[in-house]
């Protein structure tokens, strides 16, 4: 069977820790190589069976070999590198925030369709089967209208010295594009594409970087979201969707794995059920898009620039 050769730009935490066992477990996929300037590529082939290793991304992606990339640099070299990789005809697949603002997002998005390449912000999140739940209650008025939606994502960060998500907002670090993104992007896939946003931060000691941020998106309609994101308070990640007949809840949005994820509801009737589900979403996301490339299908499209946007004004205000 036909397999899509990735290769993997270099040696973050996220990759070590989902992306390359994802791998390993996708029928259709490979990790074929991995480029890191730090030394740090060799341990990583040789304890998950990465046939090539490179000192250098360009290296990498003069590879032939090599049909798709992941990238997960830091946030201020996603841009770079998604565009070095489309010009060398590589698919990319790009660690959240892909963008910092909206006029990157849209380079990004020009230079792939100029060079015939899938392009893909890394929400794998997107993938686990909760959300096709969820997107299915709502469908069916399970809640009635949508009124107004919560999400929230913290975690306590506990190595601080050097850490990159304290590096400067100007520069993609900060609880609001580090998990924050997340928020946006999930109430955006519930309630469509605001007309406005702002936030409030509180701030890291080195003042560069934000411990915390609290929101609030407006619609064209009327309706109203708020959010609040942070790497400074006990580890939460879900979303809540307001109805005029009840309350969905999706306990474990954004970082499931595999353990068990409950979705419930509870209507004003008094009536409440819930469903739990299982799966590893990193498997699940890259057994489809590898799938796609080999069946010739678009990635998922989920607004990426809009994404970009909403991001940008919340740091503007």
């Amino acid at each position: 069977m036909k397999t899509i050769q990735w290769g993997i730009l270099g040696t973050a935490d996220i990759a070590k820790k989902q992306m390359l066992p994802a791998l390993q477990r996708t029928e259709n996929a490979q990790a074929h190589a991995i480029a890191s300037g730090s030394g740090k590529a060799e341990t990583l082939a040789e304890a998950f069976h990465i046939p090539k290793v490179y000192h250098s991304y360009d290296e990498l992606l003069d590879d032939p070999d090599i049909d798709a990339v992941y990238i997960p640099l830091p946030n201020h070299l996603h841009k770079e590198w998604s565009i070095k990789a489309a010009r060398k005809q590589k698919h990319v697949l790009c660690e959240k925030p892909a963008a910092l603002k909206q006029a990157e997002a849209v380079e990004i998005k020009n230079v792939c369709e100029e060079n015939k390449v899938q392009f893909m912000e890394a929400f794998m999140y997107r993938f686990h089967p909760q959300h096709q739940l969820v997107q299915k209650m709502l469908a069916g008025n399970a809640i009635g209208d949508v009124v107004t939606m919560r999400s929230s994502f913290t975690f306590p960060l506990q190595h601080t010295e050097g850490n990159i998500r304290l590096h400067s907002q100007a520069d993609g670090g900060g609880s609001l594009y580090d998990v924050g993104c997340y928020c946006i992007h999930a109430i955006r896939q519930v309630m469509g594409e605001p007309d406005h946003a702002s936030a409030f931060y509180s701030f890291h000691e080195n003042k560069r970087s934000d411990w915390a941020a609290a929101g609030v998106l407006t619609f064209p309609d009327g309706r109203l979201a708020h959010f609040d994101s942070g790497m400074n308070a006990a580890t939460r990640n879900e979303y809540e969707v307001i109805g005029t007949k009840g309350v969905l809840r999706a306990h474990q949005a954004f970082i499931p794995t595999e353990r068990p994820c409950r979705v419930s509801i509870e209507l004003e009737s008094g009536e409440s059920y819930s469903e739990t589900i299982s799966d590893n979403y990193y498997v699940t996301g890259m057994q489809s898009l590898s799938l796609g490339l080999l069946e010739g299908r678009d990635w998922p499209s989920d607004g990426f620039k809009e994404n970009a946007s909403v991001l940008e004004q919340l740091i503007k205000s």
